[in-house]
This record gives C-alpha cells, sequence and structure tokens, in this order.
C-alpha cells in the first residue's frame, strides 16, 4: 500500500471505531430511557377501573384508550379475558387461545416483554390480587422499536457521510501534502532511467526549488537528493575526462607503438637472412619476430578500440550478412578441420546497412572464439536469419560453456573464460571487446548464453529488406 493509502485507512478506520462506539452507546442509552418511557405508560395503565364481572373488552371501554392498549382480566367470579384497541380505536376481544398464551408466558408480576399471537411484540405489566384475580396491561413496543430504528439508521447514515467526507478531505490534504515528495519520487525515477555507465552523461535533473525547502521534512529530502545529483554530475563529469584521456593516450601509444614494433619486425626477418647465424641466436630472432607480430596484432586491436569508441574507423554501405557468413564459415573451417561446422541461412540474403570490413571482423571473431576455446570435435553451427526489423546473426556450440564467474564479463578488455574453456595461447583477449565496440557502433548489441554443452552468442544489427528483383 502506497503512503496516502496507509494513511487514510489507519485515520478512517480509527474515526469509524469511534463513531461506531458512540453509535453503539448512544443506541444503547436511548434503547434504555425509550424503555422505560413504555414501562411508565403501561404502568399507568394499571389504573383502569375494574368492576367485579367485568370482562377486559367492558373495561377498555370505559374510557378512552390509545390505539394498541391490552388488557388481560380475570376477576374473583370469572375466568380470564383479554381485548385490545384497534387502530381505529374499537376494542377488540382476544380469543381463549391468545389469552391463555400471554398467561402462560407470563412467569411472574411486574413488567415482561411477551409476544402476543397476531399482535406482535408486547410490554405488559401483571397485577395480581386475591382469589385468582390478576389484571395484565400492555403497549406494543413496534413504536420503541422504529424510533429506535430510525435513529440508529439515522446515525448509520451520518456516520457513512462523515468517513466518506473525512476521505475526500483527507486525500485532498494528504495529496498535497506529499506532492513534494512525489516531485522527489519522479525526479530519482528520470535520473534512475538516464544510461550512466558509459559515455557523457548530463544529470539536468533536479528537484523544482519549491520542493526542496529545508524547513520541512519533504523538502529537506529534496535538497539532500539535489546535492546528491550535483555530486553524481561532478563525478560522472571527471569519470569521462578520465575516459576521454586514458582514450586518447591508448590511441596515441599504439599509434607511436608501431613503428618501432615494425622496425623491430623488420630488423628481426633482416637478421634471419643472414646465412652465417647460429642456432641459438636464429631461435632468438625468431622467437623476437613471433612476439614482435603478437605485439602488433595487440596494439593493432587497442588503436581500432580507441578509434571505434571515438566514433571513428567505420566506413558505411550495404553489407550482404549471408555472404559475409559463408565466407567466414568457409575460413573457420579451414583453420578449425577437427571441428564440425553447420550453416543455417535464410532463403533471401540478409541485407543491411554497415561497414563490411568491421562486420566481417564481428564474425570471424566469434567463429574464432568458438574455435579456439572448444575442444576438437565440438560442432559449431551459424545461423542468419531476419526477426522484425533486425538481422540476427547467431553463433552456437556444444563445448564446456563460459564460466559463470567470468560470463558478466566476458566483453572487457582482456577477459578470458580459461576456467572452463581450454584456451589456446595466442590471442590478445579483446577479440569480444572489438566485436561488442563494433556491433554497438553500428546500433545493435551482442549477448552470450551459456551452459555446458550450450553457448550462443547473439549479434542484433538494425537490417534493411533486400533491394527487390528488377521485373522481366
Amino acid at each position: 500500500m502506497t503512503l496516502q493509502s496507509r494513511l487514510m485507512t489507519a485515520v478512517i478506520g480509527m474515526v469509524a471505531v469511534i463513531l461506531g462506539a458512540v453509535g453503539l452507546a448512544t443506541g444503547t442509552i436511548l434503547s434504555s430511557i425509550m424503555q422505560e418511557n413504555l414501562n411508565a405508560q403501561v404502568q399507568s395503565l394499571g389504573q383502569l377501573r375494574a368492576y367485579p364481572n367485568s370482562t377486559a373488552a367492558d373495561i377498555l371501554s370505559d374510557g378512552r384508550q390509545e390505539a394498541g392498549t391490552l388488557l388481560v382480566y380475570r376477576s374473583s367470579f370469572g375466568d380470564a379475558t383479554g381485548a385490545y384497541v384497534a387502530g381505529d380505536e374499537t376494542v377488540t376481544p382476544l380469543t381463549d387461545e391468545q389469552v391463555y398464551a400471554l398467561v402462560q408466558s407470563i412467569e411472574q408480576p411486574g413488567f415482561t416483554t411477551v409476544a402476543v399471537t397476531g399482535l406482535g411484540e408486547y410490554r405488559v405489566y401483571m397485577t395480581g390480587g386475591t382469589g385468582g384475580q390478576f389484571a395484565v396491561v400492555g403497549l406494543p413496543t413496534s413504536e420503541v422499536t422504529t424510533t429506535l430504528a430510525q435513529i440508529l439508521t439515522t446515525v448509520a447514515l451520518v456516520t457513512a457521510g462523515g468517513l466518506v467526507l473525512l476521505g475526500v478531505v483527507l486525500a485532498i490534504i494528504i495529496r498535497r501534502s506529499l506532492r513534494p515528495l512525489r516531485d522527489v519520487a519522479a525526479t530519482a525515477e528520470r535520473v534512475a532511467a538516464q544510461p550512466l555507465s558509459e559515455g557523457a552523461v548530463t544529470i539536468a535533473e533536479r528537484v523544482p526549488t519549491a520542493e526542496a525547502d529545508d524547513s520541512t521534512e519533504i523538502g529537506r529530502v529534496g535538497a539532500a537528493l539535489n546535492t546528491l545529483l550535483d555530486h553524481v554530475s561532478v563525478s560522472l563529469d571527471a569519470r569521462q575526462r578520465n575516459e576521454e584521456r586514458m582514450r586518447r593516450f591508448v590511441a596515441d601509444a599504439s599509434h607511436e607503438l608501431r613503428t618501432p614494433l615494425a622496425s623491430i619486425r623488420g630488423y628481426s626477418e633482416l637478421s634471419l637472412r643472414d646465412p652465417t647465424l647460429s642456432e641459438n641466436t636464429e631461435s632468438a630472432l625468431t622467437r623476437i619476430q613471433a612476439q614482435s607480430l603478437r605485439m602488433t596484432r595487440l596494439v593493432e586491436d587497442l588503436l581500432l578500440l580507441a578509434r571505434l569508441e571515438e566514433g571513428q574507423e567505420l566506413v558505411y554501405g550495404t553489407v550482404d550478412l549471408s555472404r559475409v557468413v559463408i565466407e567466414a564459415v568457409g575460413d573457420a573451417q579451414a583453420a578449425g578441420p577437427d571441428h564440425r561446422w553447420e550453416l543455417d541461412l535464410d532463403e533471401e540474403p540478409v541485407i543491411l546497412a554497415g561497414d563490411e570490413g568491421r562486420i566481417t571482423q564481428v564474425v570471424a571473431n566469434l567463429l574464432a572464439n568458438a574455435r579456439t576455446h572448444t575442444p576438437p570435435g565440438t560442432r559449431v553451427a551459424v545461423s542468419v536469419s531476419h526477426e522484425g526489423s533486425d538481422a540476427v546473426l547467431r553463433v552456437h556450440d556444444d563445448g564446456p560453456g563460459v564460466d559463470p564467474a567470468v560470463a558478466d564479463e566476458l566483453f572487457e578488455r582482456f577477459s578470458r573464460g580459461d576456467t572452463s574453456r581450454a584456451r589456446k595461447t595466442g590471442g590478445t583477449g579483446l577479440g569480444l571487446s572489438i566485436a561488442r565496440a563494433i556491433v554497438q557502433a553500428h546500433g545493435g548489441d551482442i549477448s552470450v548464453r551459456s551452459q555446458p554443452g550450450d553457448t550462443t552468442f547473439t549479434v542484433r544489427l538494425p537490417a534493411k529488406p533486400a533491394d527487390p528483383a528488377p521485373a522481366d
């Protein structure tokens, strides 16, 4: 439940309990007062004048009684008779059965409430005399019950209306009071939706000044959030400057290292042509040449990454991804004849706009990764298809899989899954980083799903449909 809902539920619930208790107490008190009044009215009927050998109807007819008055009378010389005053003020005798049932329901003299067959509930008062004489007088309780029901209904309706009005007023007050907090939450949500992990980021969102007043509790929260966002913005700017400096350094260093590395490789090649070299010297020069080649590849990869991050190195054109994959798989078969290579293509070529050379490098890196990190005999299945507006490339292998400990960092620079995928020497650890950088530079994304025996790299790139065939 929201804070507003909890506050309204607590306040309205407490008020409802209080009003319910007040209503119950009021009803109990009113019921007691009205019962006493009815008892007094009934007792006053005991002043009816009775004569020997008179019936109840005779006694009621001797004077004007209010409608509903009931009398059961037995003198010392006759049987008990009963009568009541009907609504039209006529006196109507009770049947012997009604009289007998009424008398039997009275356990002792005094006040009691009985049900009279055919007439309803009555409040009666019984007096007795000598020789079996007694009189029972009473009035219906319907008026008391009706009045009490009306009062309780009115109290219930007024209580319900008051609770509704209280709920509306509370909702307005709480919403107005929590509006600054909602502004704080909305600002935090907008900031949370921004990509802050990389690249140039500017946090322009702030809590409005009117909602960041230090004199209120919620205002202090807004002011604290604004201060926090200022610190985060400064930190992000500093991070971006550091990244740019590092990127420039890597690019400049890589560029500067190309020349001495080329010189080392050239001098080693020239020295190896000397027929007078000893076996040890020739072996040392061969190792120097091999390491210079490996260092050159590393420098070239770092330079490529730096330029891709700066938005350089891409030359857009029309790329037939299906043809690129066919050629890359052919090269991979030649490099890894011990693996089983499979190819699954759509009937129509998958065309996209991009840098063909760089996309070819992505495909080659993924195939080389599958070949290098899986044992001989592993099946590698490559598929290309259209999915909506995307061109999708999948490289699947049934090798040992990626170690979960490094799965989240697989596309980072110099990340290697040595624990679970048998790695051969010679790589730089930048292949998947370069693949991700190229894919992201094209506006796509690359992901991996892996478990033992089932590893799939998926590349999604914005595609465009193949050009229609010319009409005959």
